[in-house]
């Protein structure tokens, strides 16, 4: 679900990773369809690694997306342009024990933005993420077998090979 969604630093909203280019990557805006190029250099992060800061440890962004999805009965949540106040009591009722110490007003802005960008777009579909982690769990034990396979029969059909340069040699020899 977040793995090509990107965050760019100094680019408002969300971006969808199209390929990676000669210089960096292509970007697409979920807002305005437009492509662009982002350069090496460019602060870029994944939505899938990004995790928010609780009093034990940390959780991934995805879950706390599921429990605002969970919240809000599929719906969307609050503005992101709400009061200081409201954000953080309305994030403190998804994520009771976040560290409030590390996890600022601008970070529960961020999030209930891209949520809610994530909403509009169709893109929070939580049944299908648990589907897509079964079709790999799959995929890589096939794979194993295949492998597995393919080297018990690389190993049955390798020729035994004779050392022939000294062969060679003595026939020039005689």
């Amino acid at each position: 679900m977040l793995k090509d969604i990107l965050s760019i630093s100094g680019h408002g909203g969300l971006f969808k990773f199209i390929s990676q280019g000669r210089h960096g990557i292509i970007v697409e805006s979920l807002e305005t369809k437009k492509r662009m190029n982002m350069p090496a250099t460019a602060k870029i992060s994944a939505l899938e690694d990004i995790a928010i800061f609780t009093d034990t440890e940390d959780i991934a962004l995805k879950d706390v997306f599921k429990a605002i999805y969970e919240k809000e009965d599929g719906g969307e949540a609050i503005s992101h342009k709400s009061s200081a106040d409201e954000l953080k009591n309305y994030f403190s009722g998804i994520l009771p024990d976040y560290d409030r110490d590390r996890v600022y007003v601008s970070d529960i802005k961020k999030v209930v933005q891209w949520y809610n960008l994530l909403h509009k777009f169709d893109m929070l579909n939580f049944d299908e993420e648990e589907e897509e982690k079964t079709d790999e769990e799959e995929k890589e034990n096939q794979s194993e077998v295949k492998k597995e396979e393919a080297e018990k029969t690389a190993k049955k059909e390798k020729p035994e090979t004779k050392d022939k340069s000294k062969t060679d040699d003595n026939k020039g020899e005689k």
